[in-house]
């Protein structure tokens, strides 16, 4: 199953390439994405992926979602997670999209490597900056 569904108003696009029923959180995407939108400040529009990963989901300390900068994608991993903690992703997901629109991400050579955040400190920053935006953000719209 692959719903594509898009939200013109607010530039969005959100694709499910799961199983998985998300009918009832994008109600709330439908809600926050362009909360989130005037908040944070991006300009450009994002698509919003649903993906799943069996394996992935089965290690402890497997990913959640992650950004790709280069076509302003947010990924999110479904298998085995509440609702609320996947829409808490999309928002510090969101935050790297904003970052990524002001040009923080050009230039970043060390983008994909493990562990990203130690080797650079400005990838640091920007991490810290989306746990701290994305879940106030979150805690907001909320």
């Amino acid at each position: 199953m692959m719903d594509v569904l898009e939200h013109t108003q607010s530039s969005f696009k959100l694709v499910n390439e799961t199983e998985r029923d998300i009918s009832e959180m994008i109600k709330h995407l439908n809600e926050f994405l362009p909360f989130s939108q005037e908040e944070m400040g991006y300009e450009r529009p994002v698509t919003i992926r649903f993906i799943s990963d069996p394996t992935n989901a089965a290690e402890i300390l497997g990913k959640t979602a992650f950004y790709n900068p280069s076509i302003d994608e947010v990924s999110v991993y479904v298998d085995g997670r509440h609702p609320k903690d996947m829409l808490r992703s999309v928002s510090h997901e969101l935050v790297h999209h904003t970052q990524n629109c002001r040009g923080e991400f050009d230039g970043e050579t060390t983008m994909g490597e493990q562990p990203y955040m130690q080797t650079s400190e400005h990838l640091s920053e920007m991490e810290r900056q989306a746990y701290e935006v994305g879940n106030m953000t979150f805690r907001t719209w909320e």
